[in-house]
């Protein structure tokens, strides 16, 4: 059925107590980004890239009452090359808040995603030159 995300407990042994849907075919992987709380509304949210060879979505869950909820969702961004041996990106605060970063979906510039009011805002933070660049504006410069 493909990738999904999912929340485990351990009570002793492994336990499923959420998920997102299947992607619904064979091979096909989320590319995740992290989880943290990314509106500041005290739920935590789940961010991953959708198929990131293909699709290419960049796709928020919020974890409520024991269900993975979509909240957002935005086309044209990825965080892993074929060949690559890590995903590239995650989340950072600089004092502001959370960023996902990401990369375009033509790999030549990088993003720093918020979500503000249920919406995904993009800000251009510079151009992809290399795993370098990932690793600079991870680290806030």
């Amino acid at each position: 059925q493909g990738a999904r995300i999912s929340i485990y407990a351990f009570a002793p042994e492994p336990l499923v107590i959420a998920s997102t849907p299947y992607i619904g075919q064979r091979n096909r992987w989320y590319a995740p980004i992290g989880a943290a709380d990314l509106d500041g509304d005290g739920a935590v949210e789940i961010a991953f890239v959708d198929r990131p060879h293909l699709a290419r979505v960049l796709r928020v869950y919020r974890y409520v009452d024991g269900q993975l909820i979509a909240v957002a969702s935005a086309a044209g961004v990825t965080n892993h090359r074929i060949g690559e041996p890590d995903i590239a990106g995650g989340i950072r605060d600089c004092g502001a808040g959370p960023e996902m970063i990401v990369a375009t979906a033509d790999w030549t510039r990088l993003l720093a995603v918020r979500m503000v009011a249920g919406a995904l805002i993009a800000q251009d933070i510079g151009p992809h030159v290399d795993r370098g660049s990932f690793a600079a504006a991870m680290a806030c410069r």
